[in-house]
């Protein structure tokens, strides 16, 4: 009985507000209007914490907090890991005042290659390979995009036989004019470890496997994360200016593999603080553009 009473009382309320409302209140627990233009998404605890630490005059609303950095009113909205949570949080900020969303948090290195990326360097992707499988789906979806966007021929299909996965391989980029400010930003701050390198996103954070290390060099990839593309993906399909800044935390296949050693590197901290600097100093000017 007293589950059936809420039940009709949940439905009672349902009927005052739109679907779109309901998705957002249904993930962020609030209403669309908590949500601010600017949009700062975090993906680990550690950078959220950091993030949460600049945040003037905070509230939280639901999952969303909001407040002040550098003088200009943003909302924190941590995004668990991988491209399924990032297209729901993506599909939820299309439906609320957000015009612009910046992830910021770790990635991994490719080092050896044009740009010696090394760990704590800061990245700014210029493009990103999708490499996952929640950016296929939005494509068969909204078919427009596959000759919107360039894409190839999969380059694991070089090293080892594709008896499962994409035979092409579709690319993403941010905001060209978002992401300039950041790295011009970042090279004022820290020239030599600012880079913008292409990007690879995985949802397989276990199966980086040395075939798929030597796809990632033969294409000049030199950086992997696990949410950048569908973020990209969806920013063209929801008209919301996407960018990426990230800490490199380790060197895949190397004695610095995170998920190999039982030791964190002592750059990768040192990193995420110089990414949310070039970040906090690059509000301003974002927010005008």
């Amino acid at each position: 009985m007293i589950n059936r009473i809420k039940s009709e009382l949940i439905n009672l309320g349902l009927k005052f507000i739109n679907n779109d409302e309901k998705i957002v209140r249904i993930f962020l627990e609030t209403a669309p209007t908590n949500v601010n233009e600017i949009v700062i998404l975090p993906t680990t605890k550690l950078v959220m914490k950091k993030i949460l630490n600049k945040l003037e005059n905070k509230n939280k609303k639901g999952y969303v907090y909001n407040g002040i950095i550098n003088g200009v009113r943003v909302s924190v909205i941590r995004c668990q890991m991988g491209c399924p949570n990032m297209a729901i949080l993506m599909e939820v900020l299309k439906r609320t005042k957000a015009n612009k969303a910046i992830r910021i948090d770790f990635c991994g290195g490719m080092g050896g290659l044009q740009n010696n990326v090394q760990i704590g360097d800061v990245i700014i992707p210029k493009k990103t390979y999708c490499g996952d499988g929640t950016s296929p789906q939005y494509i068969l979806t909204n078919t427009s995009l596959s000759t919107q966007l360039k894409s190839i021929n999969n380059p694991r299909g070089q090293f080892q036989n594709l008896i499962a996965g994409q035979t092409n391989i579709y690319l993403t980029s941010p905001n060209e004019s978002i992401s300039s400010i950041l790295y011009t930003k970042g090279k004022a701050l820290y020239e030599l470890k600012v880079k913008r390198t292409n990007l690879w996103t995985t949802d397989a954070l276990f199966c980086e496997t040395q075939e798929f290390l030597r796809t990632l060099s033969s294409i000049e990839v030199e950086a992997v994360d696990m949410e950048s593309s569908i973020m990209f993906l969806m920013g063209i399909l929801s008209k919301i200016q996407t960018s990426a800044i990230l800490a490199v935390s380790d060197l895949p296949g190397t004695e610095h593999d995170f998920i190999l050693s039982n030791q964190i590197h002592p750059e990768m901290e040192s990193g995420i603080n110089r990414a949310i600097k070039i970040l906090i100093n690059s509000l301003p000017e974002i927010k005008s553009s």
